[in-house]
């Protein structure tokens, strides 16, 4: 029986790419180039590719193009290597069992911005710019005058100029929430919040052994009047309100009705933690509550859902100094501080605008999977146009958390109604997160395939047929 060559002894195979004078950057070109050789079988895995140097000699190009080239393709996982035997075409990686996630509330890809060439800028700035010790070392809590005077410019555009001293930095908002909690209330204290509401705050009053009262809502937002009665019936510590592009209703609270929750805080002398994480992807939001009684509300901005997860930084405005003190002294026995890494690349990109063009980036893109959003789900979008989510009502036939359990089946991920649920609600709804994937085709996909299951029945014994794409 004859037996084949080895693969790292084959000779590379014919692959020359042609360049062309107006088609963009050279590497990028390559790049491509492979990609296409791999589609059309010109290329197959185990391949092995000409040495950089002899490629650029066949192409006429520097050397730096082709390493780029080769490393652009390894981003894609096209390529690998393997030591001083070179380069190979890669074998394709394959997903198991790959679910479409919609269930995670995380900024979308920005549109026309290139993510990796700003963090790789952002960190090259503060490397150079900042004492690398002290980036490594334990920092007081609250932020350095440079983080907080960013804080204050971040937080700008809702409140005018700021002194920073009044803005402190958190290690996101989950960690502020926590803080002010622990700061402003004891145990037992009652918390008001709305019927759904952010899960995190039922688990840190859980841990915390304080108790969270729904009090009823409307397309509005929370309703007024009976904000006043559970004031006076409760004698509540604090109320938790999240009244931008509301978390999971997607409800944008107007602004005569943060005027009239605003005069409700006053006469009730009730403090307000105002959880605002939406204001800057919103199209023209209303004031934040902490412009209309600025006494009595906490104000919360993460940059977490404007800008990208990892960067684990929220801004709290806590005007009253005594009162930052406490909430430091909240925040230190169990945050010590925010990375000081982190908060210097927030830093970074609020400072050199980097930041603005980021948001701008997710929210365009944000917009843009609201349309897919409308389009695939036809008559049941009800969502607002902006934002990271949308709230879909459901038909009588579905409950939320059996449909819930019907789309993990068909590799769907969805968030039933009653992870939201802060008091005895009966809204029948699922969220739906646009942003978690980063691939708007498969987005695109998840999207036609929860249609397709919502205008179908469960059978009775809630045995779903694969549905077919």
């Amino acid at each position: 029986m004859s037996q084949s060559r080895p693969i790292q002894d084959a000779a590379p195979p014919p692959w020359p790419p042609r360049l062309a004078a107006q088609g963009g950057p050279r590497f990028l070109q390559i790049a491509d180039a492979l990609q296409a050789a791999l589609a059309d079988g010109a290329l197959k895995p185990g391949d092995r590719l000409p040495p950089q140097r002899q490629l650029a000699a066949q192409l006429q190009v520097d050397l730096t193009t082709v390493t780029r080239a080769y490393d652009e393709a390894r981003r894609r996982n096209l390529l690998e290597g393997r030591g001083a035997r070179g380069t190979y075409v890669a074998a394709p990686k394959a997903e198991l069992t790959p679910v479409l996630d919609l269930s995670m509330n995380t900024p979308p890809p920005p549109d026309g911005v290139d993510f990796d060439d700003l963090l790789k800028q952002g960190l090259s700035q503060v490397l150079m710019r900042a004492d690398n010790e002290l980036l490594m070392t334990y920092h007081l809590a609250g932020g350095s005058d440079a983080d907080r005077q960013a804080g204050a410019r971040w937080l700008a555009p809702m409140f005018g100029p700021l002194d920073g001293r009044q803005v402190v930095v958190c290690p996101g908002a989950q960690a502020a929430i926590a803080a002010l909690m622990l700061a402003l209330t004891a145990p037992g204290d009652v918390i008001l919040a709305e019927p759904m509401s952010y899960p995190g705050l039922r688990a840190a009053a859980a841990q915390f052994g304080r108790r969270v009262v729904a009090v009823e809502a409307d397309r509005h937002g929370m309703l007024p009047g009976m904000l006043e009665q559970a004031c006076r019936r409760h004698q509540p510590a604090l109320v938790y309100l999240n009244p931008t592009l509301h978390n999971p209703t997607a409800v944008t609270m107007p602004e005569h009705r943060r005027q009239e929750i605003a005069a409700v805080a006053r006469r009730c002398r009730v403090r307000i933690i105002e959880d605002d994480p939406y204001w800057l992807l919103a199209a023209a939001p209303p004031p934040p509550l902490a412009t209309l009684a600025p006494e009595h509300t906490y104000y919360i901005s993460t940059l977490s859902k404007c800008l990208t997860p990892g960067l684990r930084i929220a801004f709290v405005l806590i005007r009253d100094a005594r009162e930052r003190e406490r909430f430091l002294a909240a925040l230190r026995s169990f945050a010590l501080m925010a990375a000081p890494l982190t908060a210097a690349l927030a830093t970074q990109w609020i400072l050199d605008g980097s930041a603005d063009r980021l948001r701008e980036g997710v929210r365009s893109e944000a917009r843009l999977r609201h349309r897919m959003a409308r389009d695939v789900l036809a008559g049941r979008y009800a969502g607002a146009g902006d934002g990271l989510h949308v709230w879909l009502e459901l038909p009588a036939y579905w409950d939320s958390a059996r449909l819930a359990r019907a789309a993990e089946r068909e590799g769907i991920a969805v968030t039933p109604a009653q992870a939201f649920a802060a008091g005895d609600g009966g809204v029948n709804a699922i969220r739906v997160s646009l942003g978690s994937m980063q691939d708007r085709e498969r987005l695109r996909a998840g999207l036609r395939r929860l249609s397709l299951l919502l205008a179908r029945r469960p059978g009775d014994a809630d045995e779903i047929i694969h549905i077919q794409e």
